[in-house]
């Protein structure tokens, strides 16, 4: 079975760079992908499997393609971010159940969003996620800060593009009145920046105690999608931002984890839609609340 999803991975990698929209389709349906936001699986049973190992065996290796080859730095334990956190599902009594993925917050002019990758929000409604920033274990040192309302974009919405594979999420804290920016900073969010720039990438990882940071240029992957090769980016890292600049202040995301194979299917490569007119058009959306 593992060999078989292997085949089918290494058919839908292919997909990106033109095959034929016949066995695009083909490839597609494999079942069990692993995907980096946490208990988010597609399954599609027997026939699929065998669909997408047939159109991975008809076509020859690609040199030069990524799909989860390339090889970088590893990411290493860090302290983290003020402005990058964990998302958690909440229990009923509203405390912290389980991480799934990973948040930043950037800048607004009422201070209260937080971006991160659409599937991660895919089936949950907004009361029962929260944001916790700079987690780190159980501590929780800038609060927990209660999700009210998603923006997504319809291209997601109808047919989970993968061109737009992002979010905004805006957060509330309760009992306080202040925004989240004023509590832990912002980065700034920038659209339309051309691969090859330098990032440096935060993530919390499944079970992990500490999230995860590593630097390296991103390559253009496609016209609509950014790759980023280092090591460590597993379940839970999706909506991990890729942050331009900032080593002595706020940078600039460029990008989140999520897009093609919703992130990547291997923790050695990371992939994320490219933020452009879509995206800048649902931040506008959601910096007025409408």
């Amino acid at each position: 079975m593992q060999r078989l999803l292997r085949l089918a991975g290494r058919a839908e990698r292919h997909y990106a760079v033109g095959v034929p929209r016949l066995l695009r389709g083909s490839a597609r349906v494999s079942a069990g992908w692993r995907r980096r936001s946490s208990g988010f699986r597609e399954r599609l049973g027997a026939t699929g499997v065998a669909l997408g190992a047939l159109v991975a065996l008809l076509i020859p290796p690609l040199s030069g393609l990524a799909g989860g080859t390339a090889t970088g730095p590893a990411g290493a334990a860090s302290p983290g971010l003020p402005t990058v956190g964990a998302l958690y599902t909440l229990n009923p009594d509203g405390s912290l159940a389980s991480h799934f993925c990973t948040g930043s917050v950037v800048h607004s002019h009422k201070g209260d969003l937080v971006l991160t990758a659409a599937h991660c929000l895919a089936g949950r409604s907004p009361a029962e996620v929260a944001f916790v920033p700079r987690s780190a274990g159980a501590m929780t040192p800038f609060g927990v800060w209660q999700v009210t309302r998603v923006y997504t974009d319809a291209a997601w919405r109808e047919r989970a593009s993968a061109d737009d594979d992002f979010a905004f999420l805006a957060v509330e804290r309760a009992g306080s009145s202040l925004p989240i920016e004023s509590v832990t900073g912002a980065e700034q969010i920038s659209f339309g920046r051309p691969a090859g720039q330098l990032v440096r990438v935060v993530g919390y990882p499944d079970g992990a105690s500490a999230p995860i940071s590593c630097a390296n240029r991103t390559r253009l992957f496609s016209a609509t999608q950014l790759e980023f090769d280092c090591n460590g980016y597993t379940d839970g890292t999706s909506g991990s931002p890729f942050i331009l600049g900032g080593s002595s202040g706020p940078g600039s995301v460029v990008g989140v984890i999520g897009g093609f194979e919703q992130g990547g299917l291997t923790p050695t490569v990371s992939y994320a839609a490219r933020l452009q007119s879509a995206a800048q058009r649902l931040y506008e959306q959601a910096e007025a609340g409408g």
